[in-house]
């Protein structure tokens, strides 16, 4: 049994966990749950010696752990897969896997490659990843590169496992043959402790459930009595719903943004197109992979266009970098990969939000930065987006997902697009801070009749905000469902109608 005892951890202006204690059981998916921030994160890094506790102690087979350091918790069989990718892009797949253990390989100097490549295989067909192991992880997608780190938690002979939103970048197929593998992992008694903000993952894979709440233990039960009302309740203090936010007054408006015949052989399409109204929110709904994030990569040119034109407010434009489309056409976007593309996380918050914006921080309209002109800027948004941070000079980083992610918006905001492409706005976000980026995502619609596109593959996501959705499968629109009275159906009619797109 590992056993967390008393254990509290504060940082400057932040009380991260206060006495948390909980026992984890050998052969037993033991679920941490709560907002972000809430302290779930912090107790995992203090499991595997990467934060040392202010006060308490953790204990495996009734003896207490000293780690300096997450080295000591590899010796100790204790590994970690972190929500952020931390592979080495330039390193192949093998190299990867056994970047903390290549000694074993290495005899008189010289490097055993095909023992690596053989050893690195072994762990590669039992995450489900079908490629050479010579190949080089730059290539590879977000999934995939998710598989590579739980690959190389499994190759340390872990005896406990500690799996921080591992399916975030996975599409469903992958989740599920991540679940099968964790099963197995499980029957061989291996200790499992799983974070995710999908309660629908939870309620299939975990045995036992722990919710906290601004670093208190609020409570620990058998997932049998642990509904998912309960569970939201405990994480957020009261009752969550999604609810029918109403009409948006964009059908009989103008056209903002029309793509015609988007074509990439990169992504494998062609001949792909759509158009959105200002005041609108598009839906584009599929699984990770389905051509959503491809087709408008492709049509603001951040990946090569083929084929196709944009038209924007009914005329033809030519967007030949992102560059051309923030700053010429104010079409911002919230890239789905916060971590690598969306946020600079050893800059500081003032300097992320700030970053599409600079010359409103201009010294005397002089392109030098005014740090008190671009902190004011930036605390406007910080304010705007409740964004908690100790100050705004705290580096991005050090923040929860969920405050990296509002970040990711403000600066886009602060940048006073017309169009906003948000693409999986509330991956790894908590359940409190989801619905509070639905509300800003509907009111910049609403309320400030910006236009939106949003992708995602949460179901309940896209019914709450989109008034009109093309459902994408294999790099095609296979449907497009719209109409008032259609969204204001129940969440259950709409799913089915949904999943008719899908066969």
């Amino acid at each position: 049994m590992l056993e967390v005892s008393g254990v509290s951890k504060s940082f400057p202006g932040v009380k991260a966990l206060q006495d948390i204690s909980v026992p984890f059981k050998d052969g037993e998916i033991h679920a941490l749950l709560g907002e972000n921030g809430a302290g779930k994160s912090t107790l995992m890094k203090i499991i595997c010696g990467i934060y040392k506790a202010d006060t308490g102690k953790v204990v495996l087979d009734g003896k207490e752990l000293k780690l300096h350091g997450y080295g000591d918790a590899v010796k100790q069989h204790i590994s970690m897969v972190h929500q952020e990718i931390q592979l080495i892009p330039e390193g192949s797949i093998a190299e990867n896997i056994i970047n903390d253990k290549i000694s074993q390989f290495t005899k008189f100097g010289f490097v055993n490659w095909k023992a690596i490549n053989q050893f690195a295989l072994k762990y590669m067909k039992e995450v489900g990843l079908d490629f050479p192991p010579e190949k080089k992880v730059r290539f590879l997608s977000a999934a995939h590169k998710q598989l590579i780190q739980i690959a190389k938690a499994l190759s340390a002979d872990a005896r406990v496992l500690l799996l921080d939103e591992p399916t975030s970048s996975l599409t469903r197929h992958e989740a599920n043959t991540l679940f099968e593998l964790v099963r197995k992992l499980k029957d061989k008694g291996m200790i499992i402790i799983f974070v995710s903000h999908k309660l629908e993952e939870v309620q299939v894979i975990a045995d036992r459930v722990t919710v906290f709440r601004d670093g208190r233990l609020v409570g620990t039960d058998s997932i049998g009595n642990m509904e998912n009302s309960k569970i939201i309740k405990m994480m957020i203090g009261r009752d969550f719903v999604y609810r029918y936010r109403g009409r948006l007054d964009a059908y009989n408006g103008e056209v903002a943004l029309e793509a015609r015949n988007i074509t990439s052989r990169i992504h494998g399409f062609k001949d792909m197109s759509f158009k959105v109204h200002k005041g609108e929110i598009l839906g584009f709904y599929g699984l990770v992979g389905s051509g959503r994030t491809e087709l408008v990569r492709t049509m603001l040119n951040i990946d090569k266009r083929d084929g196709g034109e944009v038209l924007l407010w009914g005329k033809p434009v030519k967007i030949d970098s992102f560059k051309t489309a923030l700053h010429k056409y104010k079409i911002g976007y919230v890239t789905e990969n916060r971590k690598e593309e969306g946020l600079f996380l050893e800059h500081t918050v003032a300097m992320n939000v700030c970053v599409n914006s600079w010359n409103k921080s201009y010294y005397r309209h002089i392109p030098f930065i005014n740090l008190k002109k671009e902190k004011e800027n930036a605390d406007v948004f910080a304010k705007r987006l409740e964004i908690k941070t100790p100050s705004l000079n705290t580096l991005a980083g050090k923040l929860s997902g969920g405050n990296q992610q509002k970040i990711s918006i403000a600066k886009w905001l602060a940048a006073d697009c017309d169009i906003l492409i948000i693409d999986e706005p509330t991956v790894g976000v908590d359940i409190g801070a989801k619905e509070y980026i639905h509300e800003l995502i509907w009111n910049l619609a609403a309320k400030e009749g910006k236009t939106v596109i949003l992708i995602s593959s949460d179901m309940n996501e896209m019914i709450s905000l989109a008034r009109r959705i093309l459902i994408f499968r294999d790099r095609q629109i296979t449907g497009e469902l719209s109409g008032e009275e259609f969204f204001a159906k129940s969440g259950e009619e709409i799913s089915t109608e949904i999943g008719k797109s899908f066969v």
